[in-house]
């Protein structure tokens, strides 16, 4: 939490310092407008998110059981876990400085800048420096979803929609389908095989290559272009 209200206070300064502005560029309003565009954008990757998890499963001959020692609290004590994680890096990276990299130097700069930093993150959120194949596809992967955040928060001038799509994929991913560093939550996958190198090569393909492409498709094709005005509705 504390964390989270770092991020905060340092965007703050940076939008009143160099933009004269405030934590509202944003775009968190029309609160109305901007939560549906978040649980629109929660909607499209978390469908992505159980249709790569499924593909997993059925390549593996596998199967999804309900953990019996989940309860309510964990869930949400887990999706806290998982909404300030995500929050904390929407605003590091398509928060304050996104925005005023698009109004110095435009959109479309800005835009390639965040997605190359968002994969060279992943780097060290991932573990993989040093393992050169692995960084070259972490980046890959990473880099092309980053793109995506990043067109999403300038197509929308709102950090609504990019918050929704990186929050709908990490908690279908880490506490539905148990996936991420706190374990074993509600969906336990039980039995299956070792993957062959083709269906290994596909698994992969699809989580950190599809995913990222199917969204760039959705906003490239249903996400409507605001203008600024539009922000300050």
């Amino acid at each position: 939490m504390i964390g989270i209200l770092v991020a905060i206070v340092v965007s703050w300064l940076l939008l009143y310092l160099i933009e004269k502005n405030n934590i509202l560029a944003l775009g968190f309003l029309p609160i109305g407008k901007r939560l549906k565009q978040f649980l629109i954008g929660f909607l499209v990757t978390g469908l992505l998110c159980v249709l790569d998890q499924f593909l997993e499963s059925y390549l593996k001959s596998s199967t999804w059981i309900l953990n019996k020692e989940m309860t309510s609290g964990i869930i949400i004590k887990s999706f806290w876990w998982d909404f300030k994680s995500v929050l904390t890096e929407e605003l590091m990276f398509r928060g304050a400085l996104l925005y005023i990299l698009i109004q110095k130097i435009g959109a479309k700069k800005s835009i390639l800048i965040s997605a190359i930093v968002f994969g060279i993150y992943h780097w060290f959120s991932y573990g993989v420096l040093g393992n050169v194949m692995a960084m070259i596809l972490v980046f890959i992967g990473t880099g092309l979803m980053g793109y995506a955040l990043a067109w999403a928060f300038s197509k929308t001038k709102s950090i609504m929609l990019p918050l929704g799509l990186h929050l709908g994929w990490n908690f279908i991913y880490n506490t539905i389908f148990s996936n991420g560093p706190l374990g074993a939550l509600l969906l336990i996958q039980k039995g299956g095989n070792e993957l062959t190198d083709w269906a290994s090569l596909l698994n992969f393909i699809s989580g950190l290559i599809i995913v990222p492409v199917l969204v760039l498709i959705y906003i490239r094709y249903f996400v409507k272009e605001e203008t600024e005005k539009t922000t300050g509705e």
